[in-house]
């Protein structure tokens, strides 16, 4: 996950000698867990990575074995949750699940639709406390009913929402960017600041679960410049008005390297600053400090990853999984530099990317380290004009 907001507060202020960072990215004790408690969803979106449906999938974990699992999660240094689906809301233990972990000092946030957070329930949302509730909107009306598959969804949504502002729930906006909704992207950003809503959180199109199907409508790389140059100036203006506004971006790290270039010609004079703290961040995080368990508890690198389990948590402790030392992907996946191939192996940025998005690459070409295709960043920018990619996968 790309904080852009924290990136673009740094040049609101003088720059300084802030340089004497720690060498290398920042690495995690225990990485954030994004837990799919449950397959099931009231809706059917066309880019849902989980390929969920409003039907009971057999083989889910059981409330004593969720708490089991949130002891050894604790024990190995996780220390953020995040509980998501399907529709978490739909599983009837959720609340319990979740005042356990605030009890054991878990950052407990949950994913939603929203459609669920409705006057008879936000009652039960409030009191169990979350530290941060995320509801998926992408698009207005016309366009989040079609991508949802189910008319008046985005009415349920924004008074989800809605509801979550009235009772005092830290709240933000989740939006999937796509060639068939990027045009709506400032609109969104409108809504928000008329709800009152100040986070908002912009995912790249990742290829898993329907998603991979739906690969061909990813936004090509001029939309998806354009849209964060809007998040760019967007954020930079309300932070120098004093606004509280949080952006962050995800499953393109490509996003650090195009917001130091943005930063070249808006800002010179803090390009140290900001490549040493976007070298401390260190790209993408999977399978190092993002790490996924999905309803039947397998574990895998990321929630994209759904195609290739680590282990299952019934058979070994995440603990043990997630230390494995012999699996061929999380050695690559945590090898500084990891072992591309392509056009990433000779950019400029990979050390502020880390290679970008592996899922991608092994979606489209098989190969867990070929280039990513996601990349929107041109050839003359990362440094490798006149390089012949194989298969010019990237190379727009």
């Amino acid at each position: 996950m790309f904080r852009l907001s924290q990136f673009i507060d740094l040049c609101l202020r003088e720059p300084s000698g802030d340089l004497d960072l720690p060498q290398g990215p920042l690495r995690m004790r225990g990485p954030v867990v994004i837990w799919n408690l449950i397959r099931r969803c009231n809706l059917t979106c066309r880019h849902c990575y989980t390929t969920s449906a409003d039907i009971d999938f057999q083989g889910e974990l059981s409330t004593r074995e969720v708490l089991e699992v949130m002891e050894d999660l604790w024990a190995h240094g996780v220390r953020v949750l995040i509980l998501s689906g399907g529709e978490p809301l739909l599983r009837p233990d959720l609340h319990q699940i979740a005042r356990t972990a605030k009890s054991m000092g878990f950052y407990t946030g949950l994913s939603s639709n929203g459609t669920l957070i409705t006057p008879e329930t936000i009652g039960e949302i409030e009191k169990t406390g979350f530290d941060y509730v995320g509801v998926s909107l992408d698009g207005l009306r016309a366009t989040h009913d079609h991508f949802r598959q189910q008319p008046g969804s985005f009415e349920a949504s924004l008074a989800g929402v809605r509801l979550c502002r009235s009772h005092g729930i830290r709240i933000g906006i989740r939006m999937t960017l796509t060639q068939s909704n990027a045009q709506e992207l400032p609109a969104i950003l409108e809504l928000m600041e008329e709800e009152g809503v100040d986070k908002f959180y912009l995912s790249h199109l990742n290829y898993g679960g329907r998603g991979l199907r739906h690969r061909d409508g990813d936004a090509a790389h001029e939309v998806t410049r354009k849209a964060m140059d809007l998040l760019f100036e967007t954020t930079y203006k309300k932070l120098k008005a004093g606004h509280s506004f949080e952006i962050v971006t995800g499953n393109n790290d490509a996003d650090g390297a195009y917001l130091l270039m943005w930063v070249q010609q808006r800002f010179p004079d803090h390009v140290p600053l900001i490549r040493a703290h976007l070298r401390r961040w260190g790209g993408n995080a999977s399978g190092i400090n993002v790490a996924n368990i999905d309803n039947l508890g397998e574990v895998h690198p990321d929630t994209f990853w759904w195609h290739y389990p680590l282990g299952n948590v019934r058979d070994r402790p995440f603990s043990e999984i997630w230390s494995n030392a012999e699996d061929p992907l999380m050695l690559g996946l945590r090898q500084h530099p990891r072992p591309i191939k392509g056009r990433c192996a000779k950019c400029q940025y990979l050390e502020l990317c880390n290679g970008n998005t592996r899922v991608r690459a092994h979606q489209t070409l098989g190969d867990f380290w070929a280039e990513d295709p996601g990349c929107y960043l041109s050839d003359a920018e990362i440094g490798i004009e006149g390089f012949q990619s194989e298969g010019q996968v990237g190379s727009g």
